[in-house]
């Protein structure tokens, strides 16, 4: 399928209606959250409004994500939706202590989101994580600790991995950075 270029308004408005989407939220659910109007949102996410700061700033803490994530680097009109120049990736994720993670998909309007994440030595989430996608994840570097569903795995460099909705949670003992490039369906960030 063939699409026009988005504008940076239209991809915005489509990341949040990705995010709204993920999270179970209608657009009445937002706006009750948000206290705007429904029709205010439509447009926001339709990219015929633009949402202030103190907007973002409210859409980013009903979505559970940073206001950062909210924004783009300045792309070339023509690699916009397509390209992603390693200077240009958005942070976005759970922003855990000791967790960095950023945006490799140009949006957040695919059937699935791809996270570059660097895991400094010492991190770790101790609360387990489920959510209702399906995740492979490839380590590029480095080495992680992952328990999925009960049981340990001690990753390294070259492995890879998949969760589909069971229980996780991730620790760096290790004195090295891990780096990991994790695909996530549907999109969750």
């Amino acid at each position: 399928m063939i699409h026009d270029l988005p504008t940076e308004s239209s991809t915005l408005g489509a990341d949040i209606r990705a995010l709204r989407k993920a999270r179970g939220l209608t657009l009445a659910d937002l706006g009750l959250i948000l206290d705007r109007s429904v029709g205010w949102l439509s447009q926001v996410e339709r990219g015929l409004s633009e949402p202030s700061i103190t907007d973002l700033r409210g859409l980013a803490k009903a979505l559970d994500v940073s206001v950062s994530s909210l924004f783009r680097s300045e792309a070339p009109e023509n690699e916009q939706g397509m390209i992603v120049r390693a200077t240009g990736r958005r942070p976005i994720g759970s922003r855990s202590a000791g967790l960095v993670e950023e945006l490799l998909s140009p949006d957040l309007t695919d059937d699935f989101e791809v996270l570059h994440s660097t895991f400094e030595p010492g991190a770790e989430i101790t609360e387990t994580v489920t959510r209702p996608t399906q995740e492979v994840g490839y380590i590029v570097s480095g080495k992680l600790d992952l328990w999925i569903a009960g049981k340990t795995f001690s990753l390294n460099a070259g492995d890879s991995f998949r969760v589909r909705g069971e229980p996780f949670r991730w620790m760096n003992p290790h004195s090295q950075p891990c780096i990991a490039i994790w695909v996530i369906a549907p999109p969750v960030y």
